[in-house]
């Protein structure tokens, strides 16, 4: 589905994994444009309900766009899932989908600064009127910090060489436009061998600022354990990732959250029957799902991406994780 400029990726897969009931009340987490909300409303019945939340000042026009009264939308950040539920005086739901990344109108908004392929403010912040910019971040960061983000957050191992370029550009004047970057980072790398010759030299320094400006990772790891606190029982958890860093920790969450040693290998020695451990609060739902060649044909943007489901059991939680309603 498509609202005129975004195709949501993995859209039939994902909302078939919520095993949606006409009843239910389900969480977009991360509505963009609202494809994916679209599509479950579609399938939901008069008692249905979408909760939407997104920090993405252009998400909210686009919610009311729809005109659904099943559809209550929240701006904020998803890690703030259960703020948004407790103001709506909502407590268990009966499922959540996570549509990482960044939708393709941020991408194409030159003033959104998301691009390297058109000219902007170096920005990248999900929400623009929160937070530092990626540009503010430039400015203020150690040569360390800036090495360490784009290794870490971009996978780049040209990422010394790179910070280093940053750090000599803004000693002469401030960086603060994308293809300003974008030409420091492609002078940085020069003529040295990349493994994908297909990628822009720009491509993984502006991923690693993304991320590091809007605490992307961060975010997912405090969401995770929050959602599957609501969930009820047989309720769905969906996520889509679309990179490497992303993917690694949903698969290890839902990997640990659904082994009745809680992941731990330690624990997996121990001599004891695994009737005996509880059991516990996650069941894995299938492999990994990817977007089929026509879906990747139709929208390039769908080839990294990777769905990942799993299912909420009976079990109560672990003691450490956080108890719904709490921050």
């Amino acid at each position: 589905m498509s609202d005129g400029t975004h195709l949501s990726v993995l859209l039939e897969e994902s909302v078939a994994a919520l095993a949606l009931r006409e009843d239910g009340t389900y969480v977009d987490a991360t509505f963009g444009r609202g494809g994916h909300a679209r599509a479950i409303l579609a399938r939901l019945g008069p008692a249905g309900r979408v909760v939407a939340i997104d920090r993405d000042p252009e998400a909210g026009p686009a919610a009311a766009a729809i005109g659904d009264a099943r559809l209550d939308f929240r701006r904020a950040r998803f890690s703030a899932l259960d703020d948004v539920l407790d103001a709506l005086a909502i407590g268990q739901i009966d499922g959540v989908l996570l549509d990482l990344g960044i939708s393709s109108p941020q991408i194409d908004t030159p003033a959104r600064g998301f691009s390297f392929r058109h000219d902007g403010p170096l920005d990248m912040r999900m929400d623009p009127d929160a937070g530092e910019s990626a540009a503010a971040f430039i400015a203020r960061a150690s040569l360390r910090e800036l090495t360490e983000v784009i290794r870490d957050h971009g996978e780049e191992r040209l990422a010394q060489p790179i910070a280093r370029a940053i750090a000599a550009a803004r000693a002469v004047g401030p960086v603060v436009t994308t293809r300003q970057l974008a030409a420091i980072v492609a002078q940085a790398v020069g003529s040295r061998t990349r493994g994908d010759w297909r990628q822009d030299p720009a491509t993984r320094t502006f991923q690693a600022l993304r991320i590091a400006v809007n605490e992307e990772l961060a975010e997912l790891e405090r969401v995770l354990p929050r959602a599957v606190a609501r969930l009820r029982e047989g309720g769905r958890l969906a996520v889509i990732s679309f990179h490497s860093l992303e993917d690694r920790i949903v698969k290890r969450f839902i990997a640990r959250a659904s082994a009745p040693f809680g992941g731990d290998p330690r624990l997996a020695r121990v001599p004891i029957a695994d009737a005996d451990l509880p059991p516990p609060p996650l069941a894995a739902v299938g492999r990994a799902i990817r977007p089929s060649q026509a879906e990747c044909d139709a929208n390039p943007r769908a080839r990294s991406a990777v769905l990942r489901v799993a299912r909420r059991t009976g079990a109560p939680l672990p003691g450490d994780w956080p108890a719904p309603g709490t921050a």
